[in-house]
């Protein structure tokens, strides 16, 4: 029953006109903000670590909103699942630094990170329509939907590898290939894939996945957000290239340097940003979990 309840939402937010259907996440996004205390208390828990100088109303403020725009981005996936490269295109606005992202893989190869930071999706779907991309993907908990979403993922010409040796690998050969590899680059990694470095002050478990491809032929690497205009009015993108740091062969001082990027962008959009993933939950030994009640 799950599954077939998903799939008719699907199918549903698949087909309501971008602002009705971004109009309806935003409306379960603050339903969501009243009536889980739990989402309230890791959002609110996430800002004042995070942003300590700010008081919290406005905390309150920017995880009210994190909440409604981390909903929009689940309903306006189907949405954007089923619009060709050039509906697409025609969304996407340019922001700061937009030249990065539309340089990205124009002369070789570059590796993309997209964090989940305004429409990941869209962010996604839109750069394969601008290079060849092979991009890690984590497969959703329904195994039923793995198909749909990724063959739903991958129309626009992104090919998708699951997060598994053999998933590095095709990264690795994409690269090899002069193709653009896409990575979301704020998930906590599993096992030992994995240091701890600063993000706001504080230390996050942090993929090394990202620097150790950098490294192999110093890839130029590219971490770019699409904020989500009002009124279904489309994507402004926004980019930052990682500097030196990325390639140092220290894993904590690379780690270091690609959240920071990860900061630069979310700074500049704090209310798109998902604030209800427990990012500070693998703490190093002896550190309390901030999300414990």
């Amino acid at each position: 029953m799950s599954v077939l309840l998903a799939r008719a939402l699907l199918h549903l937010f698949g087909r309501l006109p971008l602002r009705l259907n971004q109009w309806l996440g935003g409306t379960l996004g603050a339903l969501a903000w009243t009536l889980s205390p739990k989402l309230r208390r890791i959002t609110l828990g996430n800002l004042a670590l995070c942003f300590p100088e700010r008081d919290a109303d406005w905390r309150r403020r920017v995880g009210r909103r994190s909440l409604i725009e981390s909903a929009r981005a689940l309903t306006e996936a189907p949405w954007l699942w089923r619009q060709d490269a050039g509906r697409l295109r025609g969304l996407l606005q340019l922001g700061d630094r937009h030249e990065l992202l539309q340089s990205a893989g124009r002369d070789g190869e570059a590796i993309l990170a997209t964090p989940h930071l305004g429409s990941w999706e869209f962010a996604g779907l839109c750069l394969a329509t601008l290079r060849p991309t092979t991009a890690l993907y984590r497969p959703p908990r329904m195994h039923a939907l793995d198909r749909l979403i990724r063959e739903s993922r991958a129309h626009t010409g992104s090919r998708l590898v699951p997060t598994t040796p053999g998933g590095v690998r095709a990264l690795r050969q994409a690269l090899e290939q002069g193709e653009v590899a896409g990575l979301l680059p704020d998930q906590t990694p599993k096992g030992s894939g994995g240091v701890f470095a600063p993000f706001f002050g504080h230390p996050a478990y942090t993929m090394r996945l990202l620097s150790s491809l950098a490294q192999r032929a110093r890839s130029p690497v590219v971490l770019a957000f699409c904020e989500r205009l009002p009124r279904g009015q489309g994507f402004r993108v926004h980019s930052v290239a990682a500097g030196e740091d990325i390639y140092s062969e220290d894993p904590t001082i690379a780690a270091a340097e690609l959240n920071r990027c990860v900061e630069t962008l979310i700074r500049r959009c704090p209310e798109q940003y998902l604030w209800s993933y427990r990012r500070f939950a693998r703490r190093p030994k002896g550190m309390a979990d901030p999300y414990r009640s």
